[in-house]
């Protein structure tokens, strides 16, 4: 018996901090085939900093979807990214020391994530935050971890949260001529 591969699953996960530290929040969305935004979940962390924020959005991604399915994560937080990927090894074999001899910061939530990835197949994918025309599923993100951050509560999909409002900082499109 042939064991097909379940289809890969596009998601896209954010932190904000309003101040870093100040009032911050964390965000995830899981697409459809076409990359339209299905369920999504977001949540306040009271005061904290960006980089607990970026983590905690990816902990509850992976937390929230089936670890047999591939996933594909698109974020914009190089440190988040770098921190599982390419950190987290010499993390682990240093016992949980930077190269410098401190202690990791956040080491829970790294910790967690590790778990959280193990056996499992992601592909993490680096996209710029706030372009015009950047992904959507970022800004969705985005713009999601912005309203909780602000408004400090919990909102998603399964609460029947309409979608996160446009971020107050983002630039207008340009009308085409």
């Amino acid at each position: 018996m042939i064991e097909r591969m379940r289809e890969r699953v596009v998601a896209a996960c954010d932190g904000a901090s309003k101040g870093n530290p100040g009032p911050a929040g964390w965000a995830w969305v899981v697409a459809d085939a076409s990359e339209t935004p299905q369920r999504w979940e977001a949540g306040p962390l009271g005061k904290a900093t960006n980089n607990v924020a970026e983590l905690t959005a990816l902990e509850r991604l992976l937390a929230a979807t089936e670890p047999d399915v591939p996933l594909e994560i698109r974020m914009d937080s190089q440190y988040a990214m770098k921190a599982v990927t390419t950190w987290l090894p010499g993390w682990k074999r240093n016992g949980w020391k930077t190269s410098a001899g401190k202690p990791v910061a956040n080491q829970d939530l790294v910790v967690r994530i590790d778990e959280l990835l193990d056996g499992r197949s992601v592909e993490f994918r680096y996209v710029p935050a706030h372009q015009v025309d950047g992904d959507r599923l970022n800004d969705f993100a985005d713009r999601a971890a912005s309203q909780a951050a602000t408004v400090q509560e919990a909102a998603g999909s399964a609460l029947g949260s309409p979608e996160p409002p446009p971020a107050p900082d983002t630039p207008a499109k340009a009308p085409r001529s």
